[in-house]
């Protein structure tokens, strides 16, 4: 798991200082985490009251996000089925991995103009991944479809001599190709059944060629055996055939439909493996005035419980409430937190491990 504390606290007398009086309690006094300046540009904050109304509609779209996000993931997971050991690798945003990505994020000026309202940048946003989600199920319902096709495709492939599909089996010097009179015909005869076989194929029926079988594949139970006769005979030698517990399989040697299955397969393995979702990842507005210092703090897993105890000393004198929130259950009017999330400083936790594999 990778996980990160994406936090802000308002500027001493300037934000470096708030960012070096934080490196100095969680780094260089310790080793409580890897800590990385978080670059938010100046957005409209507009009033507190604005801020407020925004939270409920910002903690929904989070959650959509999120859920998108994860659905992408679990999405490649199912395409990467044979190496779900590379999904991370191929879990990219901006070209990078989720981690670089995030380390260093960079606003994208040109898809969220920040002289925009924060309710039109998270319209835009919800619009945005809205219609990924939309796109998401597109792919999955054709990916589904895809991958139903090739396995029933393997599956013909796959299995008893009596059902499956025997085109990668037989050749073309198997049979009487392009004859008027004469016809190639396959029998699967079970192996307890062999010797009989050869000693009573001939007669069978009539207008069967003397000593033209023979045997082309075996499976556990089974053989299949090539036999030529007059086409006149078919009928009655399926007959026969079926007496004597030997199954004729209804199959013509058609060297193009043959070729047709074969790079359907094909086609199919190859699009199966190219279904990749494009990349994207979550994107979260933090509306903050523009003397607080945001900071993305990646914990030691070890020392988490002391990193909490040590930001909490550091800002505490924010909020003088803030430890009995944290202790207790308090409800804060219009701020969708639970008394978990709330502490003197702003908090957000962000999770990399976007899979969870049984």
């Amino acid at each position: 798991m990778t996980e990160f504390w994406l936090i802000s606290a308002p500027g001493e007398k300037t934000c470096q200082q708030t960012w070096d009086q934080m490196m100095v309690a969680t780094t260089r006094n310790n080793n409580l985490s890897t800590n990385h300046k978080f670059n938010i540009p100046d957005l409209k904050v507009g009033t507190l009251d604005v801020l407020v109304g925004l939270s409920d509609d910002l903690a929904k779209l989070d959650s959509f996000i999120e859920g998108v996000v994860k659905k992408v993931s679990q999405y490649m997971a199912d395409v990467l089925e044979d190496s779900r050991d590379k999904v991370q690798e191929n879990l990219l945003a901006n070209g990078v991995d989720l981690v670089t990505y995030i380390t260093r994020f960079q606003w994208d000026m040109a898809k969220y103009p920040i002289k925009q309202s924060l309710k039109n940048i998270s319209d835009i946003i919800s619009k945005q991944v809205s219609q990924i989600d939309n796109d998401l199920k597109a792919r999955a319902s054709a990916y589904n479809n895809l991958k139903g096709n090739l396995q029933n495709l393997e599956r013909k492939n796959a299995g008893s001599l009596l059902t499956r599909s025997l085109a990668d089996i037989v050749k073309k010097e198997d049979f009487v190709i392009d004859s008027e009179y004469l016809i190639t015909m396959l029998v699967v005869v079970p192996k307890t059944s062999y010797a009989d076989w050869q000693k009573t194929y001939e007669t069978l029926s009539e207008m069967v060629v003397p000593r033209s079988t023979n045997l082309l594949f075996e499976d556990h139970d089974s053989g299949l055996f090539s036999v030529t006769l007059f086409r006149k005979a078919i009928d009655d030698f399926r007959h026969k055939a079926r007496e004597n517990k030997y199954t004729v399989r209804d199959f013509q040697y058609n060297e193009q439909e043959m070729n047709a299955d074969k790079e359907e397969m094909t086609r199919l393995s190859t699009d199966k493996k190219k279904q990749f979702v494009s990349h994207m990842t979550r994107n979260v507005i933090y509306g903050l005035p523009v003397n607080f210092q945001a900071m993305l703090l990646q914990p030691n897993k070890k020392n988490m419980k002391k990193l909490r105890e040590v930001l909490n000393d550091l800002y505490k004198h924010l909020d003088s409430s803030a430890a009995a929130v944290i202790d207790s259950a308090m409800d804060i009017p219009g701020l969708n937190l639970s008394q978990q999330e709330y502490y003197p400083y702003v908090y957000y936790k962000i999770d990399c491990n976007l899979l969870d594999f049984k």
